[in-house]
């Protein structure tokens, strides 16, 4: 697809959109995570909506969380039509994270893995040699998936990530 190098200046994000298999379950997941519960639930029938994104019709149910910076986590199921499961790994073109800054890193890991969360691997402080720009070290990561296996990290960002 050859797009136009013209800027359309979209610099405000509304909501990230993640499919989910078991809305209930995903509620539970993300309320927990966040300490927020839905500002909003409901259901959607529609062919045209459907349409709207590629889809013959789109039956779903739907969620959303709201987060201190008026980003919005939609969670959607849909129940037609039913999706697989993309299992995004991070290396896979096309997969995405969403990423939850948080202020004492060390204490949410901590409190997190006491509350049973897995992560991918182990937390990660950036380091010199290994991230440019040098006003990004010291930045500390943790990755994990949600029940669908979306990809989330938290993050104590330094320097360069620090927008």
């Amino acid at each position: 697809m050859a797009v136009s190098s013209t800027p359309m200046n979209l610099t405000r994000a509304a909501h990230v959109g993640i499919s989910v298999s078991d809305l209930d379950a995903s509620i539970a997941f993300y309320t927990a995570l966040t300490g927020r519960e839905p500002v909003a639930e409901g259901t959607m029938h529609s062919v045209p909506f459907g349409g709207s994104q590629g889809l013959p019709v789109a039956k779903l149910r739907y969620a959303t969380i709201n987060l201190d910076n008026s980003l919005g986590i939609d969670l959607i199921q849909f129940q037609e039509p039913v999706g697989e499961r993309t299992n995004g790994v991070a290396n896979r073109p096309g997969s995405m994270h969403l990423c939850l800054r948080v202020d004492d890193f060390d204490a949410v890991y901590r409190r997190m893995r006491e509350a049973g969360y897995e992560f991918l691997g182990e937390d990660y402080t950036f380091i010199e040699g290994e991230v440019t720009p040098s006003d990004a070290l010291g930045t500390q990561v943790a990755y994990f998936n949600d029940p669908d296996g979306t990809n989330l990290e938290i993050i104590r960002p330094q320097g360069g990530f620090a927008s």
